[in-house]
């Protein structure tokens, strides 16, 4: 499986390669308020992938730290459970205690 992927990683780095190589024009992006800028199509295609990658890494930030905050929770109601269970299993290997005598 290890050098599938492998595999499968250099077929896709030729391919951006070529791609990048066909793609070397000029571009303009307008801007509004007038402002322009001029690149090469490839590194502009690069910016905004980049640009989305981290704007959706950011919208799953509130997500993870929410999943955190549920699993340690968790963690906390499972020791309690597991402190009760050795508890109980104590208590129940321990001999019973004798009832009290009253004198009436």
């Amino acid at each position: 499986m290890k050098y599938v992927s492998r595999f499968v990683a250099i077929i896709l780095f030729v391919l951006f390669f070529g791609f990048a190589l066909k793609n070397d024009q000029i571009v303009t992006l307008q801007y509004f308020f007038g402002y322009q800028q001029s690149a090469p199509l490839v590194i502009m295609l690069l910016l905004f992938f980049i640009g989305g990658a981290v704007l959706g890494a950011l919208a799953m930030v509130p997500m993870i730290y929410r999943h955190r905050r549920d699993l340690s929770r968790h963690k906390k109601t499972l020791a309690d459970i597991e402190k009760e269970r050795e508890a109980a299993a104590l208590a129940s290997t321990q001999a019973p205690q004798p009832d009290s005598i009253r004198n009436t």
